[in-house]
């Protein structure tokens, strides 16, 4: 079975070969049920060095690169808007 690919925008590109990636998703509060914004930052490898900031890009799970990179960037899903 393939990998769970995962689809974020870049929020920095700062670092050498590696990226942010943020995820937002929606959950519902247990008490009153609203709805609310959660977001999950993952640092990525990117070997080429082609994402920058404001790109979607797919990203999946990998060994352990370093203490906090434990994901790729698959490829550029969109571009962002100059």
């Amino acid at each position: 079975m393939a990998k769970t690919e995962i689809t974020g925008k870049v929020v920095s590109d700062k670092m050498a070969k590696t990226v942010v990636v943020t995820i937002e998703r929606q959950v519902r509060d247990e008490r009153y049920g609203k709805q609310l914004k959660r977001t999950t930052r993952f640092m990525a490898h990117d070997e080429a060095g082609e994402a920058r900031v404001g790109d979607v890009v797919a990203i999946v799970p990998t060994r352990p690169l370093s203490r906090s990179k434990r994901w790729v960037v698959t490829r550029i899903v969109e571009r962002a808007r100059l």
